[in-house]
């Protein structure tokens, strides 16, 4: 998993609540247990027409959006069914942040899982950067000041839990947290063939 410290790009505006992971990936799109190549389908049926061709008017589909790094979205986002494709497509996408007022809690979980970083702040101050991003203003989301600024706004704290922090900040998901017990693992292993050699037979 990429190590997160701090990003700094577009910003792409979902004014929207409740946007479930349904729409996030379609349920269509799960087949894979791959965590590439979701990307292009990401937010599918809203950034699709059933032939295929693009919606001008949604936000993935309009310059500079196309690259966005961050989305900033409403109360509730990524409710819904507990699918980890939702921040595999986002993350294929390009997205490494989601702002928004609330998260559901499978989905705010499977994003530190997969190098995400969603950010609970007040309805006031996502209305403030959902402005910003609606004005094509890069936004800044520092993880190691806890940070988020844009040009004309006062730096906005936030909060995140200590033990996740960490993990984005190495790069630590949940193998990788498990591989760094590697020695301890070896010593047990060791121990327990000599004291259970029968299971070893």
């Amino acid at each position: 998993m990429d190590k997160f410290r701090k990003l700094d790009g577009i910003a792409a505006p979902l004014p929207m609540i409740n946007v479930d992971t349904d729409m996030i990936i379609p349920k269509q799109f799960l087949k894979t247990i791959k965590r590439t190549g979701l990307g292009k389908s990401l937010f599918f049926d809203m950034r699709f027409e059933d032939s295929g061709k693009e919606k001008a008017d949604f936000v993935l589909n309009r310059e500079p959006y196309r690259q966005a790094k961050i989305l900033v979205a409403n109360e509730n986002f990524g409710c819904g069914s507990s699918r980890e494709h939702a921040p595999w497509a986002l993350l294929d996408f390009g997205i490494r942040s989601v702002i928004a007022p609330s998260f559901a809690d499978i989905f705010h979980n499977n994003c530190f899982k997969n190098g995400i970083l969603p950010v609970k702040l007040p309805q006031a101050q996502v209305d403030q950067l959902m402005a910003k991003a609606e004005a094509k203003v890069n936004i800044v989301v520092d993880l190691e000041t806890q940070t988020i600024t844009a040009a004309g706004l006062a730096p906005i704290k936030f909060d995140v839990d200590p033990f996740l922090r960490s993990c984005l900040l190495e790069g630590l998901d949940d193998i990788g947290l498990t591989l760094q017990k590697g020695p301890r693992i070896t010593t047990f292993e060791a121990k327990h063939r000599t004291t259970h050699p029968w299971l070893f037979a």
